[in-house]
């Protein structure tokens, strides 16, 4: 539920619009608008709200055989104040929501054949049975040959204990190959200011790009041998709900054209952060996550332009 008076404190603004999103799915629905074909893996509500959320998905097509659906609880519904200058006001109603009693029961084999990309964050460790169930996800993608991408996507008031976030985003780190933080949540989770030192940590255990997303002024990325950021493009701001998901499917959407190895010298980091930049920008231009997601040939008529 997004509101339409800009940079309104929630309390207030004083309407919201239903707008469909989700960090994995605005993720999913990103790369089908680049030409990737994507699935998505969750559980919303045998509700009203989850039956729309899943044909919308279906609708970009995205395949959502693993998303299932529970008549336990309910679809969770997160309410967005509109901010012009990134950052997150963000209340989630998830009491405890159909999102988080997803289970290993609800892991099916066939998601995890020929499955090139794994993507996830944060807000499914914060409750079990969740949280279980996105561990044994991610070994099973690892288990299939899957490059893993993990995006933090930090949400305080999702989590009681901040010291069990930080434990667990950091568990999380060992089983990916590319990590992509925001700017405003780097010092959080790495425990410093200073992107190199953090990105080197990062990398010690075994992901080989760690990309700090940085709004107007950017994308910083580290792999071996080479570190830079790559500048952002200068647009007028609607709305920055989705942007780091767009960034992120334009980031997956250009490192599968190759492998992760051929990907990470300087001059393709470059070139493939500059498209990521891009569809960000671009998402910035309507109010919404999943609305505001671009399509390749608006990326490409955009650094054309």
């Amino acid at each position: 539920m997004v509101s339409q008076a800009p940079d309104a404190s929630l309390g207030e603004a004083a309407s919201f619009i239903k707008s469909p999103g989700g960090a994995p799915a605005n993720v999913a629905v990103g790369l089908n608008r680049l030409g990737v074909q994507s699935s998505f893996m969750g559980q919303v509500g045998d509700d009203p709200f989850g039956h729309w959320l899943r044909d919308l998905v279906a609708a970009e097509g995205v395949d959502v055989t693993p998303l299932s659906l529970t008549r336990e609880a309910r679809t969770t519904i997160a309410f967005v104040a509109t901010r012009r200058d990134g950052k997150k006001d963000i209340a989630f109603y998830r009491n405890p929501g159909a999102d988080a009693q997803f289970s290993l029961a609800n892991l099916k084999a066939a998601p995890f054949e020929n499955l090139g990309v794994f993507h996830c964050g944060s807000v499914s460790l914060s409750l079990d049975p969740c949280r279980t169930a996105q561990f044994e996800a991610v070994e099973r993608a690892r288990a299939s040959g899957a490059l893993i991408s993990f995006d933090p996507n930090w949400r305080p008031s999702l989590w009681d204990d901040f010291d069990l976030a930080r434990d667990l985003i950091w568990q999380m780190m060992p089983l990916c190959d590319v990590v992509k933080v925001a700017d405003e949540e780097w010092e959080f989770v790495t425990g410093t200011a200073d992107f190199e030192a953090g990105a080197a940590r990062i990398r010690a255990l075994g992901p080989q790009l760690v990309v700090i997303t940085r709004g107007r002024e950017g994308a910083y990325f580290n792999v071996a041998g080479a570190s830079g950021n790559v500048r952002g493009f200068e647009v007028e701001a609607i709305d920055t709900l989705g942007a780091g998901d767009a960034f992120v499917a334009g980031l997956l959407a250009q490192l599968m054209q190759s492998s992760l190895a051929d990907s990470l010298e300087e001059v393709q980091m470059h070139e493939i952060l500059r498209f990521s930049n891009a569809c960000g920008a671009l998402a910035t231009q309507k109010s919404g996550a999943i609305p505001a997601l671009p399509t390749r040939a608006q990326v490409e008529a955009f650094l054309g332009a």
